[in-house]
């Protein structure tokens, strides 16, 4: 049985590692094309620079990091971030003809508030609680103190409480139409 290569194992752990890393990318993008995108950028740093990745190190902690390299790079060179409002997603969803699910308004409600967090915000956050990263994984990923990600995380906590409240309070149910 021949031995298993350095570039092998690499790209094994890299396989392994993809729909973390999706997920990620698409939780900063809102946009499934464009988390593609992030993605696909994320992996070719990661294939170009495999002889860096040091062995000890998780690699989805560094495949984490070079996503949110990438897309600090993207938000450089466009300047603005586009936020996603509810409206829109429902008629890009309706313009799919996709399945939204069983409770699409809590979805919208959800994305809606993440993406009123700012970026600072809403990164930690989602490492922390999706990606179920460590605080200290968390801070070597965004390159940060460790303090700096707990209070994030602690004030992106808060905003989202608030801000889902507050709809929970404001937001009236539509009478339901029968259609036959």
């Amino acid at each position: 049985m021949p031995a298993v290569t350095a570039p092998e194992v690499f790209r094994q752990q890299l396989l392994a590692a993809m729909p973390r890393l999706r997920r990620y990318a698409r939780s900063l993008a809102f946009d499934p094309s464009a988390a593609d995108d992030l993605v696909q950028t994320a992996l070719e740093r990661a294939l170009s620079h495999w002889h860096q990745f040091d062995q000890q190190r998780d690699i989805v902690v560094w495949l984490l990091s070079i996503a949110h390299n990438a897309f600090l790079d993207l938000r450089r060179r466009e300047r603005r971030i586009t936020l996603v409002e509810p409206e829109a997603m429902q008629a890009h969803q309706d313009r799919l003809h996709s399945d939204p699910g069983v409770d699409i308004g809590l979805r919208i409600d959800i994305v809606a508030a993440l993406s009123a967090l700012s970026a600072e915000q809403r990164e930690p956050l989602l490492l922390v609680s999706v990606e179920q990263l460590s605080y200290a994984e968390c801070a070597q990923a965004l390159g940060i103190p460790i303090g700096t990600v707990m209070s994030r995380v602690s004030r992106a906590r808060a905003a989202l409480r608030e801000t889902l409240d507050d709809r929970g309070r404001g937001h009236k149910p539509s009478a339901l139409r029968r259609v036959i």
